[in-house]
């Protein structure tokens, strides 16, 4: 989306006033001098800070109400102090150059809108936004892109019930750009499909593999060297079913009365190399220790042997999944940002933040405020 007149208050438009306050200012600057140094010269930066700040017709308004004032402020001056017709003229053009500038910069800025809204539609099919409630789970999710212009790279995530229980996958596709989405996109369908139908998450897990390794095939065949040896690290996690609700039912899915309160139970985890996940509870928190196998795409090298391992849950605990752009933030010291610290610290002090919506919010502040804002990875939670 873009912003014609980028400065607002309280929803107003009051980008503006820069150029107007600017205007008042030379002319009363111009009238206060003496003969010597005439300021009205000056005017001509109006309609240019204008054209910086305003649309097209503000900006043409100012160029008049320049000209305007130039001519007015010249008049009073006997004819020996004036600044003559060259500086009009420098005056006139200068407001037709900001005019044309303005037009510029509206057009590229429509033309970066349009590609952010690409880049959110992509972002949308590989990240499509979940249901608070789904599956007999509550589950929150953030996503942060490095690349704060394109807002989309290589994390990817999604939920998909199923009669054999609920699966869950997070991962991360090395690299990035437009590839690292592509090869995101193809792990996500795969996940999709295999996620519904496999009766075991041994062979969703396969499947996975096996797109990838179709993905890079198809790289190869296509002339992309780089894409050959691209991989990703992912968590595949399975969770029990609790009801009989129809899978493809999304309202039954959806709504929390169609499932039991919850109670302990055992999940089902495959962790290709990823970050393994923490169980946090009023209690504390407590990282599943996972036997990781090779990451996804990397079978050539290893073999593709997939254990399915199996983890108690309490009833109580929420799994927090997480991509290394958490792990990994840094701040200006270079130190690691110590996730299971800073959260077990604060759930201490208010247990309400196991909660999923205020827990992802609660990392995506605190990995903020470790990097002051300044993220070098996609960082999902």
């Amino acid at each position: 989306m873009w912003v014609e007149e980028p400065l607002r208050l309280r929803g107003r438009r009051v980008a503006w006033l820069v150029p107007a306050a600017l205007l008042v200012l030379i002319v009363a600057l111009d009238w206060e001098t003496d003969a010597d140094f005439r300021m009205i010269t000056w005017i001509v930066v109006v309609p240019g800070i204008a054209a910086a700040l305003c649309g097209v017709w503000t900006t043409a308004l100012f160029g008049v109400l320049s000209c305007a004032g130039y001519l007015l402020m010249n008049s009073v001056w006997s004819a020996q102090y004036r600044t003559g017709w060259p500086d009009f003229v420098l005056v006139v053009g200068g407001g037709a150059v900001a005019v044309a500038s303005c037009a510029v910069r509206l057009r590229a800025a429509r033309y970066v809108g349009h590609l952010q809204d690409i880049a959110e539609t992509t972002r949308s099919t590989v990240l499509r936004p979940l249901p608070p409630h789904w599956a007999g789970m509550e589950q929150a999710a953030i996503y942060l892109a490095a690349d704060s212009t394109a807002r989309v790279g290589g994390d990817f995530y999604d939920i998909q019930p199923s009669r054999y229980g609920t699966r869950v996958i997070l991962g991360d596709v090395q690299g990035k750009g437009l590839n690292a989405v592509t090869a995101a996109a193809a792990l996500v369908g795969s996940f999709r499909e295999w996620g519904y139908h496999a009766p075991g998450l041994g062979v969703v897990a396969d499947r996975m593999e096996t797109r990838m390794r179709r993905y890079q095939a198809y790289s190869a065949a296509m002339g992309l060297a780089d894409e050959e040896d691209r991989f990703a690290t992912a968590a595949l996690i399975g969770f029990p079913p609790v009801t009989d609700a129809d899978p493809l039912d999304q309202t039954a899915q959806a709504d929390p009365a169609n499932f039991p309160a919850p109670t302990a139970y055992e999940i089902e985890m495959v962790d290709f190399g990823h970050e393994p996940p923490l169980a946090v509870s009023p209690r504390g928190v407590r990282e599943i220790a996972t036997e990781p196998v090779i990451p996804l795409g990397l079978s050539a090298l290893m073999g593709s042997v997939f254990v399915v391992q199996r983890f108690p849950v309490a009833a109580d605990e929420t799994l927090l999944l997480v991509t290394d752009g958490v792990t990994e933030a840094r701040d200006r010291s270079g130190v690691f940002f110590p996730l299971a610290e800073r959260i077990g610290a604060r759930v201490g002090a208010d247990p309400g933040l196991t909660d999923p919506v205020r827990l992802v919010a609660l990392v995506r502040d605190e990995v903020l405020r470790h990097t002051r804002g300044r993220l070098t990875d996609d960082t999902t939670v």
